[in-house]
C-alpha cells in the first residue's frame, strides 16, 4: 500500500510504499478516508511530544493516530489508536476493535476530521459551565481551534465574545466569524495589560485558553483588582500552549481576582461528550457551524506536511 512514511525523529513523511497491515485476532483493518494533520501530530513526528516514544518507538513509521475510515463491511467510522508502526497517514491502518466509533450519514470524512477540534469549544459549556449571555475570552483565536470556538461560543448564545491573536488581519477574520472585539497580544506587556482591561468591562466570565504563557500570564495579572474588592469570578478552561508551556502565577492573581482554571477536560464523561457530540452534529448537518479544510491527496504529503500558509484552515489528507 501507498503511505506517509516518517524514517527519522524530526524528518518528513515521503510518499512511499508500506507493507499492508494484518490484522490480529483483536484487530481489524481500517481502509483510511480522510485524515486531519494537526500539530500535534508533527509534534510527536519531532520528537517533541509526550506521546512520541509511543508511536515512533519503531521506524520507519507511518504518522498521525486517528482519522476517519471504512471497516472491513463499509461502515464509516472514526478511529484512533492504531497500531504501531500503522499510523493513520495511509491507504489502510490497522486498530483494537472497538477503537473507532460510527460517522453520521451526511458528513463529508474530511469535514469529520475537524469536528473533536469543534467539540474543544464546547468546553466553555462541559468545563466552565457556561450560560447563555456570558462574556466568553478566546486566547489564540486565529487558529483552527481558536476560529471554532469563537463560532461554537456564538451558537451557544454569548452575550460578548473578545478574540486574541498576533495578526490584525487574521483577527478580522475572526470578528467577521462572530468575535465582537479583538486584541493583538503582540505589542508591550504594558500595552497588552491595558488592552486586557479596556476590553474586560464588566468582567471575562469564561476564558478559552489555547496560548498559556506570556499572554495569559499578563491577562491574569491584570484581573487583579486595584482595590478592596469583590471581584466577578472569571472561569478560565487551559486547552492549549502555543505562546509557551510555562508561566508564573502570582499568589494574589487568585487569591483576589476570583479567577478559577480548569483543564479541558473537567466535566467530560462518555455521557457529556456524546451530548456535546450530537450538538456539534446537530449543527453541522444544519450548516451553522462550518470549517475550512484544505484536503490534499496523500501523494502530496511531503509538501504539505510543511505548509505554513494554511492560516486557520485544516489540512485534511485523503488517501
Amino acid at each position: 500500500m501507498k503511505a506517509a512514511v516518517l524514517h527519522e525523529i524530526g524528518g518528513v513523511p515521503r510518499y512511499e510504499e508500506f507493507p499492508d497491515p494484518v490484522a490480529r485476532d483483536d484487530e481489524v483493518v481500517i481502509e483510511v478516508k480522510a485524515v486531519a494533520v494537526e500539530n500535534v501530530d508533527k509534534r510527536i513526528a519531532a520528537g517533541t511530544h509526550f506521546a512520541s516514544r509511543q508511536y515512533t518507538a519503531q521506524l520507519p513509521a507511518i504518522p498521525a493516530f486517528d482519522g476517519i475510515g471504512a471497516l472491513p463491511d463499509g461502515t464509516l467510522v472514526g478511529f484512533g489508536n492504531p497500531r504501531p508502526p500503522y499510523g493513520a497517514l495511509a491507504e489502510k491502518t490497522v486498530v483494537p476493535k472497538g477503537s473507532y466509533v460510527p460517522i453520521t450519514e451526511g458528513i463529508d470524512p474530511a469535514v469529520a476530521t475537524v469536528l473533536g477540534t469543534a467539540i474543544t469549544g464546547m468546553s466553555i459549556k462541559t468545563g466552565a459551565g457556561f450560560v447563555p449571555g456570558e462574556t466568553v475570552l478566546v486566547q489564540g483565536a486565529t487558529g483552527v481551534a481558536g476560529r471554532l470556538a469563537v463560532k461554537v461560543a456564538r451558537l451557544l448564545g454569548a452575550g460578548r465574545i473578545i478574540a486574541t491573536g498576533r495578526d490584525d488581519d487574521q483577527l478580522r477574520q475572526v470578528q467577521a466569524l462572530g468575535a465582537d472585539e479583538t486584541i493583538n497580544t503582540a505589542v508591550s506587556d504594558e500595552a497588552l495589560t491595558q488592552a486586557y482591561l479596556d476590553a474586560e468591562r464588566d468582567g471575562y466570565d469564561v476564558v478559552l485558553d489555547f496560548l498559556w504563557g506570556r499572554p495569559t500570564e499578563i491577562l491574569l495579572r491584570s484581573l487583579v483588582p486595584q482595590s478592596f474588592a469583590f471581584r466577578k469570578p472569571t472561569r478560565l478552561i487551559q486547552i492549549g500552549e502555543s505562546a509557551g508551556a510555562e508561566l508564573s502565577l502570582a499568589a494574589e492573581s487568585l487569591r483576589t481576582s476570583g479567577v478559577e482554571i480548569y483543564g479541558a477536560a473537567k466535566g467530560l464523561n462518555p455521557e457529556t461528550m456524546q451530548e456535546v457530540y450530537g450538538q456539534v452534529v446537530t449543527w453541522t448537518r444544519s450548516g451553522d457551524l462550518t470549517f475550512d479544510v484544505v484536503k490534499v491527496p496523500l501523494s502530496d504529503i511531503e509538501t504539505a506536511w510543511q505548509r505554513t500558509d494554511l492560516r486557520g484552515s485544516r489540512l485534511v489528507v485523503v488517501p
